[in-house]
């Protein structure tokens, strides 16, 4: 399968229904009937008393440690995007994935989640503090306990895939740690990060193997783990989702690459771009995001979910607000 000629098309039939779905976004997911609620930047949960935890995923859309707009569609994508590299995955990692209540939710078994998150890297790209490429242009080549040559251009492939772990600072920003530090300093244990890390970049292989054949480059993504209550580790969170990945179309790559343009994008580079493009987003507010962004937004996470799975997006109950539908599926929970 390969991905359309243009991304998203100014004549796509779902461009008006998914700018009238900007009125029924879930934003809010705080349900008093459930027990020991969270609220993440973009998911909500609930630790249910029999071990389990219901997740909800909003719409809500954040960038550079802020929750700044909600994107039409974007919780039902994400979790469908999620499901289908779940089950695609669990032959490498059990993942923490039971059932899926609602378009936007899922019940997982509760972890005891790991301290390290694991950021898995082929290409010199990125926008965010954490990223290689922002640290690569300010002349550091040691970075995260790794030393990458000199003469590489932004965007360009790396001569191997990289692993780049992180840890939460106290501030709650993710913090770039070396490898050698996550042992040395007592977070995991030897044989855990080498699980971790073997789960990782087998995780990764899998889907660039997939994301190639669907005409994409899988460029970089973030894994979560955590430990459950026999001790194994688990994958957790989300995986391959375009929150938590950069996605390119394959078959421009190298032609924009010697024009000196940017990817064409399926992923949330998009939006951090264009944030980028208007300010500096760790010293300046970020202006109000237009109507037109958040749709074109929606369209390419659709885009790309349509593209990796083969299936065609169908909105659950269009003319529902996402937040009355997912209260009646969750009421057998409270």
């Amino acid at each position: 399968m390969s991905i359309p000629a243009s991304l998203v098309t100014n004549n796509d039939p779902r461009r008006k229904l998914t700018e009238d779905q900007l009125a029924r976004v879930l934003v809010d997911a705080t349900f008093p009937e459930l027990p020991n609620h969270s609220r993440g930047k973009v998911r909500d949960s609930y630790d249910l008393k029999d071990g389990r935890r219901l997740i909800i995923t909003t719409d809500r859309q954040s960038a550079f440690d802020q929750i700044l707009a909600a994107v039409p569609f974007k919780g039902q994508v994400l979790n469908a995007t999620a499901r289908f590299w779940f089950e695609a995955t669990a032959d490498i990692i059990a993942n923490h994935a039971l059932t899926y209540p609602d378009p936007n939710v899922m019940l997982v078994r509760r972890l005891d989640m790991l301290p390290v998150e694991v950021v898995v890297r082929d290409y010199l790209t990125g926008s965010t503090a954490t990223s290689i490429w922002p640290m690569y242009r300010e002349g550091r080549r040691t970075m995260y306990g790794l030393t990458l040559p000199d003469g590489l251009r932004e965007n360009e492939q790396l001569p191997a895939t990289i692993l780049t772990p992180t840890t939460k600072a106290a501030d709650g920003h993710d913090a770039p740690i070396a490898q050698e530090e996550i042992v040395a300093s007592g977070l995991l244990g030897p044989s855990d990060w080498e699980t971790v890390a073997a789960a990782a970049l087998a995780l990764f292989a899998r889907g660039r193997a997939i994301a190639a054949e669907r005409g994409l480059i899988l460029v970089d993504t973030k894994y979560e783990f955590g430990r459950d209550e026999e001790g194994r580790i688990v994958l957790a969170d989300e995986i391959h989702t375009p929150d938590s990945s950069r996605y390119w179309r394959k078959d421009s790559y190298r032609a924009r690459m010697a024009a000196n343009e940017p990817p064409e994008s399926l992923d949330k580079e998009f939006l951090r771009r264009w944030i980028i493009g208007r300010c500096d987003p760790y010293a300046e507010p970020i202006p109000p995001i237009p109507v037109e962004t958040l749709v074109e937004f929606s369209l390419r996470y659709i885009a790309l979910y349509e593209t990796i799975t083969g299936q065609t997006f169908v909105p659950t109950q269009p003319e529902l607000p996402v937040r009355a539908r997912v209260e009646a599926s969750i009421q057998a929970f409270a």
